[in-house]
């Protein structure tokens, strides 16, 4: 993935709501993980943008995102659930776009596609 501009007013939201107050790495990531959750009107259906070696994914298939996975397997990057062939299991978000959601679950995504695309660690 390329390297994403630095866009100010979701630098400040990133701040200021999802890491405001987060001294380490495990509160970052509870800060991400907290903020999708209640973000996000699950379920929805999105695409893959990306392939991933962690996902069986092919880019351009569609899926059905049923909720966030558990917090133990977001606490490297954030991992959604997933309907895909008969099972459930969790995929990174960031391989994955929204596909005709509400503003706010487009915006939360965005913002996670915007963090892991500057090269941002928890």
């Amino acid at each position: 993935m390329t390297k994403v501009d630095k866009n100010e007013e979701r630098e400040e939201r990133i701040r200021m709501r999802i890491v405001v107050d987060a001294y380490d790495r495990h509160e970052r990531a509870i800060g991400w993980y907290t903020y999708l959750e209640d973000t996000i009107r699950f379920p929805f259906e999105a695409r893959c943008i990306e392939e991933r070696e962690v996902s069986p994914l092919e880019e351009g298939e569609t899926v059905q995102v049923v909720e966030m996975s558990s917090v133990e397997a977001s606490e490297s990057e954030m991992f959604v659930t997933i309907e895909w062939m008969g099972k459930e299991f969790g995929v990174p978000l960031a391989q994955l776009e929204p596909i005709d959601v509400d503003s706010d679950t487009e915006q939360a995504v965005a913002d996670w596609h915007y963090w892991d695309g500057r090269g941002y660690m928890f």
